[in-house]
């Protein structure tokens, strides 16, 4: 009830001081304008056929977009905009394109000096699987992205430090651990930024996903698709997308069935226990009011419930004499490793309301947005006993609301103020019941626990917290002389949720164009990172005492903001047209760098810190895309180490804990190299019916893991073996199949993941926060069919 009180007032402050600020601006403006001019600023209408505004809805896209082809002598202007009034058949319909506000947006958040991988729908479609895949798949074709287990993803040797914004606004973090609550299909573009980020992005800086939502306007109509193949894989999906008058909307929801829905334990071609259901839906409306004013929803739902894969031939570690016949066997459960039944259950909702607006020389966006998340796991009674010590039923849920305000100045020529600040609330509370065995003796110091008593005993512990994150930048984009920008800003931010903590933090950028298609950049920034809310853990360690489940060790300090010196410069050249070519390099020094880990049966991740931390590494990337051929490459090094855990001790061994104390370790999500490449070639492009062919690469130098019990190798100082996995796509596409004016193009589809069946490990279930082995996904063929309409 507090937090709502306190978000309630928060969205009431946020909306009565954007309209006070609104209404001042605009009169300023309409001031100026009748002192100027006299005269208001009309819209520019033409009238085209109703067949030919799709057409011109979505050239103007591209042009706002900066797609290739497009100068920047063609691009819309900040004051242009086109109103296009199909010929009327059965009643008045009026589609506003507002080319500029587009772009507006897009000028709200640039990337001066950042290092920014793009991703257009032709790119999203081609690679395998296309919008059927999830979004983190997507990202490892970005250079400097390693893969991990859970649906996880590391950028730039950071441990899941990345912000995802729908439209410029940024999502408060949630709990999903397996995939992601964002689908593909509901981008119509996306971007990767990474590097000495601009001052206006705080709290999470490894990188910055920016999705930019399909709308009604430029994908009007349908699509209906069924997808699935190997391992019970079945993926029904629906689109649909329309405009009318000042309104446009879009919407897509899918079920996904399949038995790989986390990753084997084992290497075998199937895995045991792993049925998945999930449900997914997207949509998104939006109200344009005039050409310079446009307010937009957009909300979400994930539901997803998964069953965690076995790992046969494990050894028990609670298992009595006397335990056949105790109440314990009687109960409903395994104790057979590759018989065990755990269950996972996940739901992320979200809804972000904006607001844009121009009004002469300012733009800005001003949004709130909400975020629920919760988690629920539930053990198999005996055999999490008999195996972990420990049977918990764990509940976690974090509900955030808060608002983002981002303007634009124009203030000269030579120079673009930007200006905002962000506020999450947030609520997250944790629950959980255990059965643990009491220990009977060997309480001394240096003896070996007891556990005589095969009767486990209940423990219930709960907790919720409520707390704040805000952050508030200034940053100016100076252009002293040709061919240089200059970009620099300050950026403060606090944290008030376990820990209470501030800084300031300056930022500057310098990109430099010596030469026609070369492009130079080097930038500072300094960050500060909240520790992660909804993963901090506030268990009650000395519930557990002299139990099976223990901690091991007493330490439970505060997991603290990580305070980071970030450097970054490279360069891009463009070769010839359509073939580009970059080099990146990177250097972080780390103050209490936040890690996460898995401890324990649920897949709950905990962070921890270390006192200090270093990543560095450098990218080299190139790609070429003309007319129907397209390739990339992807290749990067990195190197992330930390040293002295000073945090949620409580999760580690002493050993471990004295070892790294003094010592530098390498992160477990450490990967040496890392490489991605692709290429895709469409035949009868021109023609009636063309055929896409594409292929795509992942290579990995491998994750850490620890050496054999007993050796002299210190913790993660080993990796798993390195891999390399390829993918097949083709799609045939049937224009107009069908002969039927509702009927669109018509798609078949053969995808193939890992074509060479090749059998490899993400992890090997040793290691810092590691909890069991995964393995990556087997040879799987899928096919599908979609339809327009």
């Amino acid at each position: 009830m507090r937090v709502s009180r306190l978000s309630f007032a928060l969205a009431c402050s946020t909306l009565c001081s954007t309209a006070g600020f609104l209404a001042w601006v605009q009169q300023a403006h309409a001031q100026t304008q009748l002192e100027q001019t006299g005269t208001a600023t009309r819209s520019v209408h033409t009238s085209v056929p109703a067949q030919g505004s799709q057409a011109v809805a979505q050239a103007w896209r591209e042009k706002a977009q900066g797609h290739v082809g497009v100068s920047a002598k063609t691009r819309p202007t900040g004051r242009e905009t086109v109103t296009i009034e199909p010929a009327k058949v059965t009643q008045p319909e009026r589609v506003t394109v507002t080319a500029h506000l587009d772009r507006a947006r897009s000028d709200l958040q640039p990337d001066t000096g950042a290092t920014v991988y793009r991703f257009s729908r032709k790119a999203l479609e081609t690679i395998p699987g296309g919008d059927n895949v999830p979004l983190n798949q997507v990202l490892l074709q970005a250079p400097g992205v390693a893969q991990d287990s859970y649906g996880q993803i590391h950028v730039r040797g950071d441990h899941n430090e990345v912000q995802f914004r729908l439209d410029g606004v940024q999502l408060p973090e949630g709990l999903n651990v397996f995939g992601q609550a964002l689908m593909t299909r509901f981008a119509d573009s996306m971007s990767l930024t990474t590097g000495a980020l601009p001052s206006e992005f705080g709290f999470l800086q490894a990188a910055v996903v920016d999705i930019t939502t399909k709308n009604g306007t430029t994908n009007a109509g349908g699509n209906v698709s069924i997808y699935g193949g190997a391992r019970d894989y079945f993926f029904p999906s629906l689109q649909y997308g329309g405009h009318k008058g000042k309104w446009d909307y879009f919407a897509t929801a899918d079920f996904v069935h399949d038995r790989m829905g986390i990753e084997n334990t084992t290497g075998s071609f199937n895995a045991k226990h792993d049925l998945s259901n999930q449900y997914h839906f997207l949509g998104h409306a939006r109200y344009t009011a005039d050409e310079n004013t446009r307010i937009s929803f957009i909300a979400g739902i994930s539901n997803a419930e998964y069953q965690l894969p076995n790992n046969p031939g494990q050894q028990t570690q609670f298992a009595m004499p006397s335990y056949s016949g105790s109440a314990l066997a009687q109960q409903q459960g395994s104790s057979d490793s590759d018989s065990l039944n755990e269950h996972q259950k996940q739901i992320t909702d979200f809804a972000v309301l904006a607001l844009q607006k121009e009004i002469g020389k300012f733009s800005l966006q001003s949004s709130v947005f909400s975020r629920y998340s919760s988690l629920r796991y539930s053990p198999d009674p005996v055999g999490d006993l008999v195996y972990n010590g420990i049977a918990q039923r764990a509940a976690r849920s974090v509900f955030s609301m808060g608002t983002q305000h981002d303007v634009t100045w124009r203030a000269a020529q030579d120079h673009t103020v930007r200006f905002g600040f962000q506020v999450f609330v947030e609520r997250t509370t944790s629950k959980t019941d255990s059965q643990v065995f009491q220990q009977t003796g060997g309480f001394g110091d240096g003896e070996t626990p007891e556990f005589e008593d095969t009767t486990p005993i209940s423990i219930h512990d709960g907790s919720g917290k409520t707390g704040t994150v805000y952050g508030l930048y200034a940053q100016d984009e100076w252009k002293p002389v040709k061919n240089l920008t200059v970009n620099y800003g300050l950026r403060f931010d606090g944290v008030s949720q376990y820990t209470s903590q501030m800084q300031v933090s300056p930022r500057i950028n310098v990109v430099w164009n010596p030469w026609h298609g070369g492009t130079f950049h080097a930038g500072y920034s300094r960050y500060f990172t909240p520790p992660p809310f909804e993963v901090v853990s506030s268990s009650a360690i000395y519930k557990f005492a002299k139990t099976s489940a223990a901690a091991a060790s007493n330490g439970n300090s505060t997991v603290r903001a990580e305070r980071d010196h970030y450097f970054d410069a490279g360069f891009q050249q463009q070769i010839l047209p359509g073939w580009r070519v970059s080099f990146d390099a990177y250097y972080k020094l780390a103050h209490n760098l936040i890690d996460e880990g898995q401890f324990g049966a649920p897949i709950i991740l905990s962070g921890f810190n270390y006192r200090r931390g270093q990543v560095n590494g450098y990218e080299v990337s190139t790609s070429y895309d003309l007319g129907a051929l397209s390739l990339y490459g992807n290749f990067s090094w990195s190197r992330a180490i930390g040293k002295d855990i000073t945090s949620a001790q409580f999760n580690f061994g002493d050993d471990d804990l004295n070892y790294i104390k003094n010592r530098w370790v390498h992160l477990d999500h450490d990967q040496r190299w890392t490489a991605s490449a692709g290429a895709s070639y469409t035949f009868f492009q021109k023609g009636w019916h063309p055929l896409r062919v594409s292929g795509t690469m992942i290579y990995g130098s491998g994750l850490r893991k620890d050496g054999p019990d007993g050796s002299d190798i210190p913790p993660n100082g080993l990796s798993v073996p390195q891999y390399a996995t390829f993918n097949f796509s083709a799609v045939q596409t049937f224009k107009n199949l069908f002969g039927h004016s509702f009927l669109g193009d018509t798609q078949i589809r053969l995808d193939v993941t890992n074509l060479f069946d090749r059998t490899y490990m993400l992890r090997d279930g040793s290691g810092i926060g590691v909890g069991a082995p995964q393995y990556g996904l087997r040879r799987t063929i899928l096919t599908g069919i979609s339809q327009n309409f």
